[in-house]
């Protein structure tokens, strides 16, 4: 075995963070030169300017490309400072807090995945930058990273005694935010039931989805007490109409909906995509649930992520930056293969060279096109297998094990 000397390992700190600097600040060249928009944080100004002026929340058309507002309420409230900012500066801060999200994100990833030295952070993040969903967020002014590291930081936490106060916070107020992320705490209880059942104790995950769901009802409760019309509106309707956020075939949405519309050359899968989506998310959360029982949590959240994922009506490219502990979980696991080929996949910006944009061309792909624009969900679903075949046969009786 080698052995590093101390002094070697802290010279490798600094060179580590130069380069992820230097690729962060070429990185940020990049989008002014490209002079992006960052039409969604654009989105996001416009809901915090109607929530202050008392404005209908869910009539709101922003932007040149009049996006509406599809987020829950409580997503809004949080976006009332962001008026108070002129867009130049607005687009500064939030280019430079999503970059300081990235730092988070791949500290949590690594964490998660039991590889957390300082020096990586840097090196990892200095790469994970360029990947598309990554600088996807980054150019839309997106709040992906922000909602997964709400995510990661609730689940690799070790607090005394398996939980504490803020236990399940971060999962519910992501949740509260943005529907998609709710998969976690569902995925928390059914393995606290799956343990209970098996006659183990199923207490911390029970403690953690009921955390979650109670940061989620509050956040919820206070965003109807201030926006009471629009919170009716959103829950009693709204949440209903997936074609708001945009078209099904539309290249960008990586969900299983998506794929399937562009296969079926249609702009509405329906029951096909309700029944496929359905055996997804019990498919999927089996993998979960067995790998958090069998003591291989990196496993079991990555599985739940790219779930959620496949399920949502719509999941854009610049959802799937969960493809970075993807990556680190398949690498650090001996799955070199697998990972490059993930990373290849996240990499390649695929989904963009099939023909797109005014006219709907997506209807019409070909067989090279579809698997193009099919790239993301086809990993998960490869991952899902992968994450299967690699558990171990016998459980932990229901027992939380550190992964």
């Amino acid at each position: 075995m080698t052995v590093i000397a101390p002094s070697a390992a802290r010279r490798r700190v600094p060179v580590a963070l130069v380069v992820c600097l230097v690729s962060f600040t070429a990185f940020w060249a990049a989008q002014r030169a490209a002079h992006v928009s960052m039409i969604d944080l654009m989105v996001y100004r416009a809901e915090g300017s109607a929530v202050r002026a008392g404005d209908d929340l869910y009539a709101l058309r922003a932007t040149a490309a009049h996006l509406p507002t599809t987020y829950p309420p409580f997503g809004a409230l949080l976006f009332t400072p962001l008026p108070l900012f002129d867009t130049a500066l607005l687009r500064v801060l939030a280019t430079a807090g999503n970059l300081a999200l990235l730092v988070v994100f791949v500290r949590l990833s690594l964490k998660l995945v039991g590889h957390a030295r300082v020096e990586t952070v840097w090196w990892v993040a200095a790469p994970a930058v360029w990947c598309e969903p990554v600088w996807t967020t980054l150019r839309y002014g997106q709040i992906n990273l922000l909602l997964a590291v709400l995510v990661l930081w609730d689940l690799t936490r070790r607090p005394a005694g398996g939980c504490d106060r803020w236990t399940g916070v971060g999962l519910g107020l992501a949740a509260a935010v943005k529907l998609t992320p709710a998969l976690f705490p569902v995925f928390l209880l059914t393995t606290g039931l799956v343990a209970r059942l098996r006659g183990g104790h199923g207490g911390p995950w029970l403690r953690q989805a009921r955390g979650a769901a109670v940061a989620f009802a509050g956040a919820t409760l206070l965003a109807a007490a201030v926006l009471p019309y629009d919170s009716w509106r959103f829950w009693t309707d709204m949440v209903f109409r997936a074609n708001r956020v945009g078209h099904a075939e539309d290249t960008a949405n990586q969900a299983l909906r998506g794929a399937l519309a562009r296969f079926l050359h249609t702009p509405d899968p329906g029951a096909v995509w309700g029944v496929l989506a359905a055996v997804a998310a019990v498919l999927g959360l089996a993998v979960a649930v067995r790998a958090e029982l069998r003591g291989r949590r990196p496993w079991a959240v990555c599985a739940c992520a790219v779930t959620a994922l496949l399920i949502s009506p719509v999941s854009w490219t610049h959802h799937w930056v969960w493809c970075v502990p993807l990556v680190l979980l398949l690498w650090t696991r001996g799955h070199r293969a697998a990972a490059l080929a993930t990373l290849l996949v996240f990499c390649s910006y695929a989904p963009w060279w099939v023909p797109h944009g005014a006219g709907r061309p997506e209807l019409h792909q070909g067989g090279a096109q579809l698997t193009l624009s099919a790239g993301y969900a086809g990993a998960a679903a490869l991952f899902l297998a992968l994450a299967r075949t690699s558990l171990p046969r016998t459980g932990t009786g229901g027992v939380r094990v550190k992964p």
